[in-house]
């Protein structure tokens, strides 16, 4: 096993069993090599860099590794390898800002250095002290790095060392993130950000409302922020509110969806309310008299601060869970799939999905079976008030399950929404843990699960889903930059001056071409996703909204409306009766669903089907799954060569492209059907993106390499344990030594 030293003192030669050897290092009297240096983006700067630096490949019995230079630019850590590569190959889903060997500064999550063979957290005290022999970096997407510092000059090591450190740990004023630098041209494949609903102008607002025939009113008093700086730049409102500046907008209901019914969804911001606070509870009661007026007076409100996990308890139970997939060497793995399934359920992280499914689950129930307007609270109103609000929306509204309706969602309820973006995911990476949380990230892992189970409803992949999770820590989109539209619009407009070309803009992240080709975007797609048929005969409402959304149950599940006389005679009466009356809440614990909801999602379940209809999620049991591709997708040691979803989802897709071969024979024998051929174009070109799935693994589309070893390197004691035999785990290490470094 290689020894490394204390920080700056020089290793004497280390035995490798890998082809790499530190004799393969350039000795002085070798001639000088040409330096490699980094492709840098428009706008990045090279800070420090140092060669030789040896980069592990996770395997601490036989020290496997490459030779390279090590850079630290603005942008990120990028590593270029010595070597020459043995074959080029084109990968079909190849990010165009980084790469394998590069990791974004916004990206890094933890790093740690090895003295004297112990491993330390590295923070500001020790960055200025002596250099590490090894440097670990844990990134925020999982993937971890591992480099030796001996081998380098100590003057380059140490310079190297505290760059990384620094750029990548110490707090940073926002305008110091990359995006600010960031000078890409727009790129002419602009048309998915320009079809994605941004809500930042009236109009998109209106056009909502149109959609979901809501019956509110738009606000736009706070179009320079004089309402309030946390609220949005434009919302939308109960008809019967009429005074927006009290409280600084707190305790506004903002509405969020609207059902056909005519009940609606609301969210607020309520902070905790004292006895002493009179007036203040007075003021929140009328704004929830408000949203009862919405429809037949009625409202069921929820607390979630009450019902669900608090920020914190999300942030540790997260920082548990991920804790099992940050594998540095193989023996860590295999120590840890002793006890996989009862670690995971220790971190509680699944347990909080759940929560969050069933939470959205009542929502639902409440506008779909009882038709009574829904407001659901937080002390902020911008954190588990959008996970839930989401939620319910994407489980009602099947315009949401596409792709470009679930980006305008996010863009409605968690940008335009306010979601602190910036003090979430710690982009500053500042030292005060009380505002890191992932909620953005536990939102879409209750997405994933809805895919998971009901595939055909959703346009978008899980791979789109994975890569949205690793955009989040790309500094270069403006999306998850900030913490609301003021402090949005209030940066953008101080950094302006120091744009050398007009005002500063910085791309979106639903610009997708920013990072990938249109090829590599196929794989956003969901290949088994049922579109929904247009019947152009059947059709008679010519008015009927594009996404218009279809009765989930039939009729006779709801009650027939009475005739409009009923409403002309009898309105002021109705009114008396039912008036503020059936204000209520939920009951019930979040770990015991009610009967009513249990009996709701039976009575769904026993229905047919119906895709672009009601959606719900099954939470019994094991139900709620891992997110593997996400988790497990930097992990060799669970690939499956030629196998696993990538190898079901390319016989899929092949049974798939027959059928739709067969359908444009039998369109092409009607001449009049033959101009809509190029409206079915989806199929077929995107097999191109999985012809080669035999040679890949279950890790496709993200990981194309494997560099540790498939064979179980336990120790002793455990195997022991384990009641494994010595010969058996002799005959393993002889297999195991003869493998060769590919």
């Amino acid at each position: 096993m290689l020894s490394l030293g204390s920080g700056g003192a020089k290793s004497t030669k280390p035995s490798f069993v890998s082809y790499v050897t530190p004799e393969e290092i350039k000795s002085e009297k070798d001639p000088p090599k040409q330096e490699k240096h980094p492709d840098l983006l428009p706008g990045e700067v090279e800070f420090c860099s140092a060669n030789p630096i040896l980069k592990y490949t996770q395997d601490d019995l036989s020290q496997r590794g490459v030779f390279g230079t090590l850079f630290c630019t603005n942008f990120r850590v990028t590593f270029i390898s010595d070597e020459k590569p043995q074959e080029k190959t084109d990968k079909t889903f190849k990010n165009k800002l980084y790469g394998e060997n590069d990791i974004p500064l916004m990206c890094v999550d933890h790093i740690y250095g090895v003295y004297d063979e112990k491993r330390k957290l590295i923070t500001g005290g020790l960055v200025k002290n002596k250099y590490p022999s090894k440097m670990i970096i844990h990134c925020k997407d999982l993937r971890v790095f591992q480099f030796s510092l001996t081998f380098s000059k100590e003057e380059d090591a140490k310079k190297i060392f505290q760059g990384i450190a620094h750029h990548c740990l110490e707090e940073k004023s926002l305008k110091c993130v990359f995006a600010f630098s960031y000078m890409g041209t727009p790129s002419p494949e602009m048309q998915w950000k320009q079809e994605t609903v941004m809500f930042d102008s009236p109009e998109d607002w209106t056009q909502e409302m149109k959609r979901t025939k809501a019956n509110c009113r738009l606000v736009t008093e706070n179009e320079n922020f004089e309402l309030s700086q946390r609220l949005p730049k434009y919302f939308v409102i109960p008809l019967t509110i009429g005074d927006l500046f009290s409280y600084q907008g707190k305790g506004l209901p903002i509405w969020c969806w609207s059902h056909y019914s005519g009940c609606a969804l609301f969210k607020a911001s309520f902070p905790p309310v004292t006895q002493e606070d009179g007036d203040f509870q007075k003021h929140l009661d009328t704004m929830i008299n408000a949203v009862a007026h919405n429809h037949l007076y009625s409202v069921k409100t929820e607390d979630l601060s009450e019902s669900l996990p608090n920020i914190q308890d999300i942030q540790q139970s997260y920082n548990k869970f991920k804790q099992f997939f940050l594998i540095e060497n193989s023996t860590d793995f295999w120590l840890s799939d002793v006890k996989w399934f009862s670690s995971l359920e220790s971190s509680g992280w699944l347990d909080i999905i759940r929560q969050c499914l069933q939470k959205a689950v009542e929502v639902v129930e409440c506008l779909e079976k009882d038709n009574t307007n829904v407001l659901i609270t937080e002390e902020e109103g911008t954190d588990l008030c959008c996970v839930i609000s989401s939620l319910a929306q994407i489980m009602l509204d099947p315009y949401y399950r596409t792709l470009m309706g679930f980006q305008s969602l996010v863009q409605k309820e968690w940008v335009a929404g306010c979601h602190a973006f910036l003090d979430r995911c710690n982009h500053l990476h500042q030292k005060d843990k009380e505002y890191h949380s992932p909620v953005f990230l536990l939102f879409l892992e209750c997405v994933w699960q809805l895919v998971h189970q009901h595939s055909p409803a959703f346009q978008f992949s899980e791979t789109y889903l994975t890569v949205l999770s690793d955009s989040v820590h790309v500094p270069v989109f403006s999306t998850f930059l900030f913490n609301s539209s003021h402090h949005r619009e209030s940066v953008m407009k101080a950094e302006s001056p120091l744009a050398q070309s007009g005002p500063l803009s910085c791309p979106t992240v639903w610009d997708w071409s920013v990072q990938f080709d249109s090829k590599a975007q196929n794989f956003f797609f969901n290949p088994l996703y049922l579109e929904k048929v247009k019947h152009d005969r059947a059709v008679r409402k010519p008015h009927k909204p594009k996404h218009q959304r279809n009765l989930s149950l039939p009729s006779t599940a709801f009650k027939t409306p009475p005739k409009k006389g009923f409403f002309k005679d009898e309105t002021d009466s109705l009114k008396k009766m039912l008036r503020v009356k059936r204000l209520s809440r939920w009951r019930g614990s979040p770990d015991a669903p009610t009967a009513t909801t249990r009996e709701f999602f039976e009575s769904w379940q026993h229905r047919p089907l119906d895709y672009h209809g009601l959606l719900l999620p099954c939470l019994d049991g094991p139900a709620v799954h891992i997110w593997m591709q996400r988790y497990l997708r930097w992990i060799p040691e669970v690939y499956i060569l030629g196998g696993g979803s990538v190898a079901v989802m390319t016989k899929l897709m092949e049974l798939l492209s027959q059928v739709q071969d067969l359908k444009r024979v039998l369109e092409q024998r009607d001449s009049s059907q033959a101009a809509k051929l190029d409206h079915r174009p989806y199929f077929q070109h995107r097999l191109l993106s999985f012809d080669s799935s035999g040679r890949l693994s279950s890790s496709f589309p993200f990981a194309y390499t494997c560099y540790r070893s498939f064979k179980p390197i336990i120790p002793t004691g455990l195997m022991q344990s384990l009641m494994v035999t010595d010969s058996l785990a002799s005959q393993e290490d002889e297999a195991s030594s003869v493998v060769s470094f590919v």
